[in-house]
């Protein structure tokens, strides 16, 4: 079998059919010409027949693109082919992908014909496009659930036709891996038996694999065809599309990457790859941002804790040597590295690292005091904790917490209804400057008492003219007993116009009592760590 997997995206047209996405040209031509610079071989550009708007796409990608095969699709009817070659006419390498259902339920229900008016069809439709084009590609739809011995029959047909590529796709997630791994056996023996094994080797027949994820299979089957001697693979980006999306072409390629041995001493010879790996996240970003559709953290090779280590033992480990617990370099798929997350379960190696990353050269001693406060303070209440809290625990042990502002009182009156707005009076006593009192206006309680405390200190947060502007960009209340008189914690972080931020952490029964402490602690760190922190650094 040929070497070489041929790797065919069609975030353009399946992944845009995900409900609620719509791309428009500008994007598209974006995330197509992301797809060249990863290395794809074939891009799906849409379905030109279905609207105005996919014919025009196809046609602007068409001429756009080089270095890539631009592929649209077409029913098996010639007016969806003279459609499709329309759009494609202007393609540096043009490619008709044709397809109709071949299972008993799609052909009784769907297009309610026999099996000789199916395989007529199909043959038909390879047999007009090739007429228009050298590359054709055909697809059996819901092959998965077809007739093995017709589904054959089919492909035979379609390829003494002049099909190049024969697809089989799962259309709806339907089989598991060692059936499918059978099936695209089979298919392949009995093109072999029919004669054209010299063409499977040479790669001017392929059999590819088209599988969606509604059993959450996409990859495992995708993976199990490549095992079988498939050579094109067929998914999106992320593993977006219709249902529960497409097999993510991401995952696919990073396995064969990654376990190259397993499949030379399956196959025999070692998968041939052409992708640029260090654009996968890049491209799994762009595709992202421009559908709305978010990367779930956990989502393997792209989500954002693919490479974050929270446990102190796993922590430990990466530190020590990275291949402990990671299987691919973070690297070499265009992340920045690993990511050491603090939180609840981790441990002093995990500080230690991270003070050394933010500049604090630490004795063990410091670092043992930082990590019980840490447990005291932030372990088991933030569910991750930021940079900006840990420097303001080492602040706090530095300084043995003298800070400079000290909140005396707080009154705050809320409103039910009617034209007046929550407002709140503060008294705050300023080691230099003496006590300041002031009154603020807000639309709710905590924010009449954060502009108190910003007027009266000369902060703003609405960068007012003549004071120091500061940006809210963390803020959350939560309780840490339960019943009305519970006590709430409150955790925020402040960002000046120099991007320095600093953190803290308040608690009270009253939860605006809560937040102004927060507040007050994240205003006292970051005074403190202006005036001394850089010498605190250097100190060490």
């Amino acid at each position: 079998m040929n070497s070489r997997i041929i790797f065919f995206d069609t975030t353009l047209r399946d992944g845009e059919q995900s409900p609620g996405v719509a791309l428009n040209l500008k994007q598209k031509i974006e995330i197509a010409k992301a797809l060249v610079e990863l290395g794809i071989d074939v891009i799906e550009a849409g379905f030109p027949v279905t609207s105005p708007g996919d014919f025009q796409a196809v046609q602007a990608l068409a001429k756009e693109l080089k270095g890539v095969t631009v592929a649209a699709l077409a029913r098996a009817n010639p007016k969806d082919i003279d459609t499709a070659w329309e759009a494609l006419k202007g393609a540096e390498s043009p490619r008709i992908h044709t397809f109709i259902a071949t299972s008993d339920i799609h052909m009784k229900y769907k297009l309610k014909k026999t099996k000789e008016e199916v395989l007529e069809l199909a043959k038909n439709a390879v047999s007009y496009a090739k007429s228009l084009v050298p590359d054709v590609e055909f697809s059996a739809e819901d092959a998965t659930r077809s007739d093995r011995e017709f589904l054959a029959q089919v492909v035979l047909e379609v390829v003494r036709a002049g099909a190049t590529t024969v697809n089989i796709p799962d259309t709806v997630g339907y089989t598991v891996p060692q059936e499918y791994h059978d099936l695209i056996k089979y298919l392949i023996e009995q093109l072999i038996k029919a004669g054209y094994e010299e063409s499977l080797r040479e790669g001017t027949l392929r059999i590819s694999v088209h599988c969606h994820n509604d059993l959450g299979l996409a990859v495992a089957n995708s993976i199990s065809a490549v095992l079988a001697g498939a050579t094109q693979i067929e998914g999106t980006i992320n593993g977006i599309g219709e249902r529960a999306g497409n097999a993510a072409l991401e995952e696919i390629i990073m396995t064969l990457k990654t376990r190259a041995d397993f499949f030379k001493s399956k196959l025999g010879y070692e998968p041939e790859v052409n992708i640029n790996t260090t654009k996968i996240v890049p491209v799994s970003q762009l595709v992202s941002k421009y559908t709305g559709m978010v990367i779930q953290p956990n989502k393997a090779i792209v989500g954002a804790n693919a490479f974050a280590h929270e446990s102190g033992i796993h922590q430990h480990g990466v530190l020590c040597e990275r291949s402990t617990y990671e299987i691919i370099n973070p690297e070499d798929i265009g992340w920045t590295g690993s990511a050491i997350v603090l939180g609840k379960h981790s441990g002093r190696h995990a500080i230690a690292y991270k003070l050394e990353s933010l500049g604090w050269h630490l004795s063990k001693e410091q670092i043992d005091r930082v990590f019980e406060r840490y447990r005291e303070e932030v372990k088991d209440i933030l569910r991750q904790v930021e940079d900006a809290y840990l420097e303001g625990i080492v602040l706090d042990l530095l300084l043995e917490n003298e800070y400079r502002y000290k909140l005396l009182s707080s009154q705050v009156i809320s409103v039910l209804s009617g034209s007046l707005k929550p407002i709140a009076q503060v008294e705050i006593e300023d080691k230099r400057e003496g006590r300041r009192v002031s009154v603020g206006l807000g639309v709710g309680p905590i924010d009449a008492a954060y502009k108190a405390v910003a007027g009266a200190l000369g902060y703003t947060f609405e960068r007012e003219k003549d004071k120091k502007p500061l940006k809210l960009v963390d803020f959350h209340i939560d309780a840490l007993s339960g019943g009305t008189s519970a006590e709430g914690i409150c955790a925020v972080i402040l960002e000046d116009e120099a991007g320095r931020r600093s953190a803290g952490l308040g608690r009270d029964g009253d939860i605006v009592i809560a937040s102004l402490k927060a507040l007050i602690k994240a205003l006292n760190r970051r005074e403190a760590y202006l005036e001394k922190g850089e010498k605190l650094k250097a100190s060490l």
